[in-house]
């Protein structure tokens, strides 16, 4: 947008400086830089932190051509180059969960945390249960049973709350189990055969499994309109409920005044990576394919809703400036927007710096 209203664009970044490397085509230099944690387009007459910088300096002073320089252009203008992006990563979002949800045949699942009702689709919560520890030389372990693994059934019986798994597993010590599951990190389902002990040690159950109760919901988009509506209605359906989740471990943050329970929640540049490590062993090709095809949708719904928050240095603190030039009729002291921004940018970078600790943290120690 910034090329089609004229405004010269310096630089198109990937990653946050200092740079790798760069290529200049015409007058904008492409560049890849160190920092792995988003983009920037640095256009002509703009503050440094629109570069991706902590730096102040006068623009206008080094200005010779003001034609083509970003402050000197309308609002109107101005506001649709800040919102471009944000437009983008929506429009994107859009396109992935179309193609998600159509190789899904219309249907998902997602995990409950408490009730929540999604709109304008079909929704069938279901009660499951979720293997969270596999004791050492359990028979849980010999037979193959790895933590973060759905229960489905025992003995062809389906397996609907933790009371009717337990009191199965006790009935049946010394006996022999058919148990079929889901292992939730690659998608796979497996059979197996176990005989849970009758006499298991301290501290351990007969089968050697510590397991935890979960609500599912699955969603389906069964009508032509649903259909239809399908790939808006779902990245808003996801956003709601990252809210609604979040405001849950906000509030169980401040009951137990400690940041840990939302601080969990979050994850950085590792986190990601180590999210499409887990993706990339899934051993179905479809599954895999719709894993990343959902984390890439989140990501991009996500991005477009944080960068149009009124923050300092992402587009929505910049929207922000140009909104109380539009209603004051008078813009802002350049000097006051660009220490705004490189304030934003420093908290920014001081979070990603957290939570990237916090991401290797658990890496090396699960």
């Amino acid at each position: 947008m910034a090329k089609r209203f004229g405004i010269k664009v310096e630089e198109f970044g990937f990653g946050l400086p200092p740079r790798a490397f760069g290529i200049k085509r015409g007058e904008t230099l492409f560049s890849i830089n160190w920092l792995p944690i988003g983009g920037f387009v640095k256009l002509y007459g703009e503050d440094e932190a629109g570069g991706g910088k902590l730096k102040i300096k006068d623009q206008k002073s080094k200005i010779r051509d003001e034609k083509r320089a970003y402050f000197a252009r309308p609002i109107g203008q101005r506001a649709t180059v800040v919102i471009a992006g944000v437009v983008m990563n929506a429009v994107l979002a859009v396109v992935i969960f179309y193609a998600f949800l159509g190789i899904s045949n219309f249907k998902t699942e997602l995990p409950l945390l408490g009730e929540h009702k999604f709109f304008l689709v079909n929704q069938k919560n279901v009660s499951e249960i979720i293997i969270r520890d596999v004791s050492k030389n359990s028979p849980a372990e010999k037979a193959g049973i790895k933590p973060l693994s759905k229960i489905i059934s025992v003995n062809e019986e389906l397996i609907k709350d933790p009371n009717q798994f337990f009191l199965l597993i006790q009935k049946n010590k010394g006996k022999k189990l058919v148990i079929v599951g889901k292992n939730m990190k690659t998608n796979e389902e497996f059979r197996v055969s176990v005989i849970p002990r009758v006499s298991p040690p301290k501290g351990e159950g007969a089968l050697g499994v510590e397991f935890f109760p979960s609500e599912t919901a699955i969603l389906s988009y069964d009508t032509a309109e649903q259909k239809m509506l399908s790939g808006f209605v779902h990245p808003a359906n996801l956003l709601v409920y990252n809210f609604d989740i979040i405001g849950k471990l906000f509030a169980v943050s401040v009951k137990e005044k400690s940041v840990a329970p939302l601080g969990e929640s979050v994850s950085g540049p590792v986190g990601i990576i180590s999210i499409v490590g887990d993706i990339g062993r899934i051993p179905d090709v479809t599954q895999r394919i719709l894993g990343y095809l959902n984390l890439a949708g989140i990501l991009s719904i996500s991005l477009a809703f944080f960068n149009i928050l009124p923050i300092p240095a992402l587009d929505g603190g910049r929207l922000f400036f140009i909104a109380v030039e539009a209603v004051t009729r008078k813009k802002v002291n350049p000097k006051f927007e660009g220490y705004a921004h490189a304030i934003g940018m420093a908290i920014l970078l001081t979070l990603i710096i957290l939570i990237t600790v916090k991401d290797l943290g658990r890496i090396f120690n699960p």
